[in-house]
């Protein structure tokens, strides 16, 4: 009699469990923060660890897949307000996006804001999303409708900076950040032509510092 193997999971059954996966990895990365284990991870989306290791090699592999999206997200945002004929109103849109992401999803807040978790094309991302950034502003600054001083890396850099100053509020506030959010735009666009006292950073921090130095 000849013996036949097991089939293995369909095309189907695979595509729907990468969904699930990563579905499941969105929502528990966004409440529990990057610590969160791939046991867990597995359980939420009703599969086994094995499971996830057949369509991530590690949890960072996952954990960038994720934030690939978030990025794109707001890169994609950002981009259509370029057509937008009011380029300070596009601006405070893109700050409203952004704030909202890190707002929403603890784990985008510690990748962004700790680089030694940020994998090649999460970095590229990070600076993809500069670049559009720097459109934007710079749109508002030919217009003087922003301080002349200005840039799209400070712009992107407020985005967390905003969601940290209100943390401590968001328990029993969830919309406590559009106050600091207006604060800092009134900032960016406060009629002034006193320059900073700092120089703006050349780029975003996409390496992690080196202790030795």
């Amino acid at each position: 009699m000849t013996r036949t193997t097991p089939a293995g999971p369909s095309r189907s059954d695979a595509v729907r469990n990468r969904r699930l996966l990563l579905d499941a990895a969105a929502r528990t990365f966004a409440e529990r923060g990057v610590e969160v284990s791939i046991g867990e991870i597995a359980q939420c989306a009703g599969v086994g660890k094995g499971t996830v290791f057949r369509h991530f090699s590690s949890k960072a592999e996952l954990l960038a897949a994720i934030m690939l999206g978030m990025l794109e997200e707001l890169e994609g945002t950002a981009t259509a307000l370029l057509e937008d004929d009011d380029p300070v109103r596009a601006l405070r849109d893109f700050m409203t996006a952004g704030v909202e992401i890190f707002v929403r999803d603890r784990a985008f807040c510690e990748v962004v804001g700790r680089p030694s978790l940020q994998s090649e094309q999460v970095r590229a991302a990070i600076q993809h999303l500069r670049d559009v950034a720097e459109r934007l502003t710079a749109r508002a600054r030919s217009q003087g409708a922003v301080r002349p001083d200005v840039t799209g890396t400070d712009v992107v850099l407020l985005l967390s900076g905003i969601q940290h100053t209100a943390e401590p509020l968001l328990a029993a506030d969830p919309q406590a950040w559009r106050r600091y959010l207006e604060l800092a735009f009134d900032g960016l666009t406060a009629d002034t032509r006193r320059p900073l006292p700092h120089p703006p950073p050349h780029d975003l921090p996409l390496t992690a510092p080196n202790p030795d130095h």
